[in-house]
């Protein structure tokens, strides 16, 4: 790899270097710009009055992530590892509708085309990448999965078991017309959503309500115990840089390691 492609390479894929962290900072201030400029072309009123410029501004940031996209293509030695990596698809899906627009006129592909144009939301998975305390939270989920997965599963046999309680205590004419339906309201209620589409009506049926509510708030603070635990066991680890393999992308190295931990590629 030349040595141009290297510092390319350090600018846009890590933010160790005073470079690095300005393309992220302008980066992420264009993918907010986009998003909240998708958000005001739903807006008809809006839309009908600034739609042109809404348009020229689109054009733009669509160029910028064109430009960035052909960039990291460029400093990386295997393209296709990115191509077909999760942030290569969104960034390609953050990119591709505008283009479309172009190849897809007339009225009966505009419904399409408004689908289409939807999909630039999408970028908004673009800012994952820059929040570093992203890595310790994903790992802290993956850690805790099997626990809250059985977590998961309780929780799902005490809704089974009170929307059958409920539907026993309870009438139709309350709304517990099947047990499924008041599973439903055992999950509803356990959440403390509270929807009040259906509502115990006998003593004992409220009495089970009240008690699954308070019950709710001690569940809820399970799965936030389990994940902190995790983050906490985890601590900084040796993992805190952002040192990106230039063959495959890949990232999460240690601070001292010399080859990439997915392909074994030299690190610069």
């Amino acid at each position: 790899m030349k040595r141009w492609q290297q510092k390319l390479h350090e600018v846009i894929y890590e933010a160790d270097t005073p470079a690095g962290k300005l393309f992220d900072v302008i980066l992420l201030i264009i993918i907010v710009a986009s998003i909240i400029l998708v958000m005001l072309e739903s807006v008809e009123s809006v839309n009908q009055s600034y739609g042109d410029i809404f348009n020229i501004l689109e054009w733009i940031i669509t160029i910028l992530f064109t430009a960035e996209y052909i960039a990291r293509l460029i400093c990386v030695r295997r393209p296709l590892e990115y191509v077909f990596s999760f942030y290569g698809v969104i960034d390609l899906i953050s990119i591709i509708p505008k283009y479309l627009s172009l190849f897809l006129g007339g009225t009966q592909a505009f419904i399409a085309l408004r689908s289409l144009r939807l999909l630039r939301v999408f970028r908004v998975l673009k800012l994952t990448r820059y929040i570093g305390e992203s890595q310790n939270l994903v790992a802290a989920l993956k850690a805790s999965r099997r626990k809250i997965s059985v977590f998961l599963f309780a929780i799902s046999i005490i809704c089974l078991i009170l929307g059958t309680v409920m539907y026993i205590v309870e009438s139709p004419e309350a709304g517990f017309t099947s047990i499924p339906k008041s599973i439903y309201w055992a999950i509803v209620t356990l959440t403390t959503v509270g929807y009040g589409d259906i509502a115990p009506q006998t003593v004992l049926g409220q009495s089970i309500a009240s008690a699954i509510m308070i019950l709710g708030y001690a569940i809820i603070a399970i799965p936030t115990g389990i994940v902190t635990a995790e983050i906490t066991k985890q601590g900084t680890k040796d993992y805190n840089n952002t040192q990106a393999c230039t063959a495959c992308s890949a990232e999460h190295h240690r601070n001292n390691a010399d080859y990439c931990w997915n392909c074994g590629s030299k690190l610069d």
